[in-house]
C-alpha cells in the first residue's frame, strides 16, 4: 500500500481575525504547519492549535517565514543570511516551546510562502535556513519541494519532498506564482484527481498539459482557500479508496 503525509498551514488567525478551521482540519490531515507569529499566528492562536493537535495525534512543524505579517509572508525579501537564520532559529524555538508546553513538540520545519519558493531555488537562503535547523535540532527534517536548492545544502539533515494538490505547476517543475491567474485550484473534482495521480503515479500535470514527474512523501491541501476542510476531506477520502495510507512522514 502507498503511504502519503497530508499536510495543511494552520494558526494563521490573528487577534480578533481568524483563517480557516483549524480544529476540522486537525481531524483530516496528519501534519499542521504551524504559523510561528513572522507571516501570522498571534500566541493563543498557536497554543490552542498546538493543543489541539496533540490532543489528535497530528504532527507539528514549524512553518517559518520571512518578517512579513502585512503581506501574509507571500513578499520576497533579500534578507542577509545571518539574519534569516537567526530569524528561523527564532521561530523554531519559539513555537517548540509552545508545543512543548501543550504536551507535544514539533517535528519538522516548512518555509512558507516566498520563503518556501525563493530557498527552492537560492542555495545562499536555503543553506540559511537549514543552517538554523541544524543549529537547533538536526533531527528535524525539512519539507520543500523536490528537486529543490535544499537537498544541496542540506549536510545532516533529512529532506522531505512535498507536493500540492490545490496549486498549480511550471514544466519545471516549480508552483505557479500566485500573481498569475489560475495558481490555486479550487475545483473539488479537479484537486481531488491531481491529488491521487501524485500519490500513486508520481505524475502531476503542468500548466502547459505537459506531465511533470515527482515523487512526494507528503501533500499539501491549504487551510486557507475557502471550502478548504471539505477538499481535504475529500482528498484524504479519494486517497483511501485509491489505495493510499494518510502517514505522517516524521
Amino acid at each position: 500500500m502507498a503511504v502519503i503525509d497530508i499536510n495543511a498551514d494552520l494558526g494563521e488567525g490573528f487577534g480578533i481575525w481568524t483563517l480557516g478551521d483549524d480544529v476540522a482540519l486537525l481531524d483530516v490531515i496528519t501534519s499542521a504547519n504551524v504559523a510561528c507569529g513572522f507571516h501570522a499566528g498571534d500566541p493563543l492562536t498557536i497554543r490552542r492549535v498546538c493543543a489541539e493537535a496533540v490532543r489528535r495525534g497530528v504532527r507539528i512543524g514549524a512553518q517559518v517565514s520571512y518578517r512579513d505579517l502585512a503581506g501574509f509572508g507571500r513578499r520576497e525579501m533579500d534578507v542577509a543570511p545571518e539574519e534569516l537564520t537567526a530569524e528561523v532559529l527564532y521561530q523554531i524555538a519559539a513555537l517548540d516551546g509552545i508545543a512543548r508546553a501543550e504536551g507535544g513538540r514539533i517535528s519538522y520545519v516548512k518555509p512558507h510562502g516566498a520563503l518556501y519558493n525563493r530557498v527552492a531555488r537560492d542555495p545562499v537562503q536555503a543553506r540559511a535556513v537549514t543552517d538554523a535547523v541544524r543549529a537547533y535540532d538536526a533531527s528535524l527534517p525539512v519539507l520543500t519541494l523536490p528537486g529543490s536548492s535544499v537537498y544541496e545544502v542540506a549536510e545532516g539533515l533529512t529532506v522531505v519532498a512535498e507536493c500540492f494538490a490545490d496549486r498549480a505547476y511550471t514544466p519545471a517543475g516549480a508552483l505557479v506564482s500566485r500573481r498569475e491567474p489560475g495558481a490555486v485550484i479550487h475545483d473539488r473534482d479537479t484537486v481531488v484527481r491531481r491529488a491521487v495521480r501524485m500519490a500513486v503515479d508520481g505524475v502531476v500535470e503542468a500548466v502547459d498539459g505537459t506531465e511533470v514527474a515527482l515523487r512526494a512523501r507528503s501533500i499539501c491541501v491549504h487551510g486557507d482557500t475557502p471550502g478548504a476542510v471539505e477538499l481535504a476531506r475529500s482528498v484524504r477520502k479519494a486517497l483511501t479508496e485509491a489505495g493510499v495510507r494518510a502517514e505522517p512522514f516524521a
